[in-house]
């Protein structure tokens, strides 16, 4: 493989397909996304939290290294190496190992409700960043927002953050840095090549982990603990990835955001029929309004 020639980048990507398509594909993506908390939890009957992290990832990379060699996808130019670092260190090993841990005191619903809040932490950094300045209501929708899910929190945990609402709160904020970077990566490379580099980036790091994690925890093979790693590496870590940002690509971000309003209800709805899980009121309701807020700052930004 060669360096990217970063030069004949931009004609190649300014070729965009119909918005037909990418809206499928981006609604895909949020649908592969919606069921990563409840593949989590089977993966958590047969895996420690770090060896389902691990092996999620090095599954993912060599479906992603795979499809990065059969299309013979040059290496990227050296000054991209360390904004896919960042991608890599919020999408592929932050996120993905926060929520785990979050999840091992955590239920689905009350993670998806605190993740929800993702959009509008990723749109607030993003701005900052970038230097923007959205107008006021902006601002606005998005503290109003991290009022809501802070409030179901404290009264779902008793008036106290609990250990995993202090992972969720770490996830939202590392993962919205690895989505920011993404971002401004996949205006230079495509974005499915962004996910994939990342993920054989990780590589060694995930093989080093896995045996670790897998010498230290036990392991109690189910269907459905291999289910759930399976679709956590394959569904969400890459397919999920790499429809989200081709569909992205071609109907851009704000459309995008939008069709990702949906995604903690269908967590909340998977919750439900795949674990059995029983919804407490005040988790569709603050879904719902934290959905409202995030409808606002794309309206208004």
């Amino acid at each position: 493989m060669t360096a990217q020639n970063s030069a004949t980048l931009p004609k190649a990507i300014a070729v965009k397909s119909p918005g037909g398509r990418g809206t499928a594909l981006a609604s895909l993506g949020v649908l592969a996304f919606s069921l990563t908390f409840p593949a989590t939890a089977w993966g958590l009957e047969s895996f420690g939290p770090w060896s389902l992290v691990a092996l999620r990832s090095v599954l993912a990379a060599v479906i992603a290294g795979a499809f990065l060699l059969a299309r013979r996808v040059p290496l990227p130019a050296r000054e991209h190496w360390a904004g896919l670092a960042v991608v890599a260190a919020g999408v592929v090993v932050g996120f993905p190992l926060l929520t785990t841990l979050a999840l091992t005191t955590s239920t689905t619903s009350h993670a998806a409700v605190v993740v929800g809040l993702l959009p509008l932490t990723t749109a607030a950094l993003s701005a900052l960043r970038t230097g923007a300045r959205p107008p006021r209501a902006f601002w606005v929708a998005a503290v109003a927002g991290a009022v809501v899910v802070l409030g179901f929190t404290l009264a779902q945990s008793g008036g106290s953050l609990s250990a995993g609402d202090a992972y969720l709160f770490a996830a939202l904020l590392v993962c919205a840095a690895g989505y920011t970077e993404g971002g401004r990566l996949a205006r230079l490379l495509p974005g499915w090549q962004v996910v994939g580099w990342a993920l054989v980036l990780c590589l060694p790091l995930s093989l080093a982990g896995s045996a670790l994690g897998l010498a230290y925890e036990p392991v109690h093979l189910t269907g459905h603990g291999l289910a759930g790693l399976i679709w956590a590496a394959a569904g969400s870590t890459f397919l999920g990835l790499y429809v989200w940002y081709r569909g992205m690509a071609e109907i851009g971000a704000p459309r995008a955001s939008q069709l990702q309003l949906a995604q903690p209800l269908l967590t909340l709805v998977w919750s439900v029929a795949l674990l059995g899980e029983h919804l407490s009121p005040a988790a569709p309701a603050a879904a719902c309004a934290v959905l409202v807020c995030i409808a606002v700052t794309q309206r208004v930004k």
